[in-house]
C-alpha cells in the first residue's frame, strides 16, 4: 500500500488554503509605527548642529528638533528616544538605510528633499546669515559679494541647501570649501582658510558666541526670501501613518506656551512659527 496522501479535491483545496494564509503571514510586516508603539522607543538620526540638534559633554542628546521630538513621541505613549549620531550628509541615506526612524536635525524642507523623505509640517522658519572673522574685513554682506570676489572662500556644510544657494548666486566651487559639521566651519574661519561661513542665523550667532573675539556673525544678509529655511522631521515614504500621527500631534501643540518654552532655550520664539505646509513647501 502507498502511505501517500491521496490527492482528492478536498484535501488540495484545504493544502492550497493553508498556503494562502502562511504567505499572508509571512507578508504581513509591522509598520514602524506598530513597532515603535509596541516597543515604547524610537531611534532619531541628528548631527551636531548647534542649536538644532546637538549632543552635551554629558552624552545628552538635545537641541530644538529632538526636545521637539521627546515631547511629541511622550504624547504618542513613546518613552524612549534614542539618539544616533552621523555627518549631515549622511542623515537621509540612514534613514532610508533604516538606521533610525525619524530624522530631527531641524532639515529644511526642499522640493529635492521631498523625492527622498516625506516630512511633518515645519516647526520653525529662519533666515540664513554669515560668520566671518571680527569686523567683516571683507564686507560681505550676500552671497552676491562673496561672487564679486573670486579670492574669497565660503565654508558650507556639506548636504545643506546653502551650496545650491551659493551656486546659483554666482559663488565658484572654487570658492567654496565643503566641511561636515559647523564646528568645522567655525574653525575654517577662525584659522583664516576662509573668509566666511553660511548657516541659519541661529547657527551663526551660536558659532559666533563659541568663537570668542576673532569672529562674529553678519545679520545683516541680504538674501532670496524664499531662500528661508523651514525646518521639520523627517520619515521614510512607507512611513506615512507615523508621520500623520506625529503631524497631528504638533499641530495641536506647535504655538503653545509648553512649546514656546521648550525651545525658548535654543533661541527659537513666537516669530519663528509658521503656518506653511510641508505639501506648499514641497510643491514650490
Amino acid at each position: 500500500m502507498s502511505n501517500s496522501i491521496p490527492r482528492t479535491p478536498h484535501v488540495l483545496r484545504h493544502l492550497f488554503v493553508a498556503c494562502a494564509m502562511f504567505g499572508l503571514a509571512v507578508s504581513a510586516h509591522a509598520t514602524t509605527l506598530e513597532t515603535i508603539t509596541k516597543n515604547s522607543s524610537i531611534r532619531i538620526g541628528y548631527a551636531n548642529e548647534t542649536p538644532f540638534a546637538f549632543t552635551e559633554t554629558d552624552g545628552r542628546v538635545t537641541g530644538e528638533s529632538p526636545e521637539i521630538a521627546k515631547v511629541i513621541f511622550a504624547k504618542m505613549g513613546i518613552k524612549q528616544v534614542d539618539g544616533v549620531l552621523t555627518e549631515w550628509g549622511s542623515l537621509i541615506p540612514g534613514l532610508r538605510a533604516g538606521r533610525f526612524d525619524v530624522i530631527a536635525a531641524g532639515m529644511y524642507i526642499t522640493p529635492e528633499r521631498c523625492k527622498q523623505v516625506i516630512f511633518t509640517d515645519p516647526q520653525y522658519q529662519l533666515p540664513d546669515a554669515l560668520l566671518t572673522a571680527k569686523g567683516n574685513p571683507k564686507n560681505l554682506h550676500s552671497y552676491e559679494d562673496i561672487a564679486k570676489n573670486p579670492d574669497v572662500k565660503l565654508a558650507i556644510m556639506a548636504g545643506t541647501v546653502n551650496l545650491k544657494y551659493a551656486r546659483d548666486s554666482g559663488v565658484k566651487d572654487a570658492q567654496i570649501l565643503q566641511v561636515p559639521d559647523t564646528t568645522a566651519q567655525l574653525q575654517a574661519v577662525r584659522a583664516g582658510r576662509a573668509d566666511a561661513a553660511v548657516g541659519t542665523q541661529l547657527t551663526m550667532k551660536g558659532l559666533a558666541a563659541k568663537g570668542g573675539e576673532k569672529v562674529e556673525a553678519v545679520t545683516e544678509f541680504k538674501d532670496d526670501p524664499s531662500h528661508t529655511g523651514y525646518g521639520a522631521l523627517a520619515f521614510r515614504p512607507e512611513d506615512k501613518d507615523l508621520r500623520d500621527a506625529v503631524n497631528a500631534e504638533l499641530k495641536k501643540w506647535l504655538g503653545s506656551e509648553e512649546h514656546l518654552k521648550t525651545v525658548a532655550p535654543f533661541g527659537f520664539d513666537k516669530s519663528n512659527v509658521t503656518s506653511k505646509t510641508a505639501a506648499e513647501l514641497c510643491a514650490q
